[in-house]
């Protein structure tokens, strides 16, 4: 499609938006009274106005039965978490089996690890990304110190080549063949935060598995963002957040995958509690053991329902919209934004160096951007025209237009603040 700088393309472009009514069931904070221009879905996703109802839910439940609302409430407690799987295993490419929702994002690949990360003899080595998401890189020195290893020797990580953006994923094989037999797990970002570039995650999960490790991947900027097939992948395990690009509120419960081969297995690890046990025995409290065959065995705690109903009410209409329509649309938005910010640098004296892949099959909803020339006025300057983004240091603005609220015409109005931010600085 020739695209054209300008509202009155923007707004076409806005009439042929089929999802563009779904715009309308979120809440936009203002600025100036005006709604803002929201490009942070990548860190936090806005409300959506249906999230207050499905909390509202609970508590009139919570008021009218207490205790029975476990079992009587028209969505009942002690299976809420179920209400997630088929829905939600549609947006990660899974079977319903594999997938369920528990604890926050690092809580669960902790556990995960104590499931797949085993080291044993000389096969005790992680492989991960550079500069991962810093809660990664905690949680990965921490699990191989917790093993009695030293982190410096048993974390590989996999680099750029210099002067380059982003990863090679000839690189990432080369990295995993060369370590070999002496790797226990494969544990990367699907979708590196920094630069939004989406990795091969079906190349390096065969090739984690051709020299016998596990592969497990962090897709907290993945999911509800680009088309997964975990099952068909043949990943081992994964997780993420749900406050990103799936709306559910700050810092609320994680999705879990664990695949179907794991399930069952009497041998594997697991750290266990009575909401992974037996859903038809849970309740006559037996002393032993007897796990879920689903994923849910990886349940620990019975689930928290208040910060799960935002998280149902935003699935909800994932399930309407489906991943396929939100990707094609997030691959033209984020494709005019492009264009937007090439044709305003025609104008500027400033350099726009776009450091996320040009590739739409290596990219998801997100522009890394920097900024030459310019500092952190001109981010400063954005945030009080109510264009709210990410500044990353040295001088990068992380740009996410996320398909659900975002609007083409809100690309073009941000190509003009930030023209008139440099052009008068």
């Amino acid at each position: 499609m020739q695209f054209e700088n300008s509202r009155e393309f923007a707004r076409k472009l806005d009439k042929e938006d089929k999802i563009s009514k779904y715009r309308d069931e979120f809440i936009f904070p203002k600025v100036n009274g005006k709604d803002v221009i929201y490009f942070v879905g990548n860190s936090l996703g806005l409300q959506p106005r249906s999230a207050k109802k499905y909390v509202d839910e609970i508590m009139k439940d919570w008021a009218e039965l207490a205790v029975e609302g476990h079992f009587y409430a028209d969505k009942s407690w002690w299976d809420y978490h179920e209400r997630f799987s088929e829905k939600l295993a549609k947006v990660v490419g899974a079977n319903a089996s594999e997938v369920t929702v528990m604890n926050t994002l690092t809580v669960n690949l902790h556990l995960l690890m104590v499931s797949f990360y085993r080291p044993e003899g000389k096969r005790y080595k992680i492989i991960c990304e550079e500069k991962a998401f810093p809660s990664d890189q905690y949680m990965i020195s921490s699990q191989v110190r917790f093993h009695g290893y030293d982190p410096s020797d048993a974390i590989v990580e996999i680099k750029k080549r210099n002067g380059e953006n982003n990863f090679r994923t000839e690189d990432v094989l080369a990295k995993i063949e060369e370590v070999g037999e002496e790797c226990a797990l494969v544990l990367i970002g699907g979708v590196n935060y920094y630069t939004g570039q989406v990795f091969d995650m079906e190349a390096i999960t065969e090739a984690g598995h051709d020299i016998g490790a596990f592969v497990g991947w962090d897709l907290a900027h993945a999911a509800g963002n680009i088309e997964l097939k975990l099952s068909e992948w043949n990943v081992d395990f994964a997780a993420w957040c749900s406050y990103k690009y799936m709306n559910s509120g700050p810092g609320n419960a994680s999705g879990c995958f664990i695949n179907k081969k794991y399930h069952n297995k009497k041998d594997i690890p697991r750290f266990e509690g009575w909401w992974g046990h037996n859903k038809e025995r849970r309740f006559l409290m037996e002393p032993e053991f007897q796990p879920e065959v689903t994923a849910d065995a990886w349940q620990i705690s019975n689930a928290p329902i208040l910060a799960m109903a935002p998280y149902l009410a935003s699935l909800e209409m994932f399930d309407e919209v489906g991943m396929p329509a939100l990707i094609e649309k997030r691959n033209k938005i984020v494709a005019y934004l492009e264009f937007v910010l090439h044709e305003i640098d025609k104008d500027v004296e400033s350099t726009f160096e776009i450091i996320t892949p040009v590739d739409q099959d290596k990219r998801g909803t997100q522009l890394s951007v920097f900024l030459h020339g310019e500092g952190k006025e001109l981010f400063n300057y954005l945030m009080k025209q109510g264009v709210i983004t990410d500044w990353r240091e040295p001088n990068v603005i992380r740009l996410a237009p996320a398909p659900f609220y975002c609007s083409f015409e809100d690309m073009y109005e941000f190509g003009q603040i930030l023209k008139k931010g440099i052009l008068n600085k």
